[in-house]
């Protein structure tokens, strides 16, 4: 697998929302990277270098992300392409009628909330009255 291909495939594995950064990057290639490969550093700044240059992949501040361009070509390229079914002569039967299920309406509850409220103020409004006389 080239470098470009890694981090394409690296950044796509991460799914880091803001991007993936070079760190990261960088580690998740070494942890897939078999062991008769020897790492070059050099090689793998290139490659990131060309691939923000190509527009295949966008910088921001210290992360990278997959542009638009290298998301269509990832998923065209993923998807197989499928072989054009054969027509079949479709079959003549007897249309089935569907008798369509009767809904219920559900009731509808009433609710208590609109008294809680007023129950309270008037609790509110005899304390406040309590206090009054009480200070005279």
């Amino acid at each position: 697998m080239s470098y470009k291909a890694g981090i394409a495939k690296a950044i796509t594995e991460l799914k880091d929302r803001t991007g993936s950064s070079s760190i990261a990057i960088k580690k998740h290639m070494q942890a897939n990277l078999p062991a008769d490969k020897k790492w070059m550093n050099a090689t793998f700044l290139k490659a990131l270098k060309d691939m923000v240059a190509s527009g295949e992949l966008v910088k921001t501040k210290a992360s990278y992300k997959l542009s638009a361009v290298a998301k269509q070509k990832a998923s065209s390229a993923g998807k197989p392409k499928k072989a054009p079914k054969k027509k079949v002569a479709p079959k003549k039967t007897a249309p089935k009628k569907k008798s369509a299920p009767k809904k219920k309406a559900a009731p509808k509850k009433k609710t208590a909330t609109a008294k809680k409220p007023a129950a309270k103020k008037a609790t509110t409004a005899k304390k406040s009255t309590t206090k009054k006389t009480a200070k005279k």
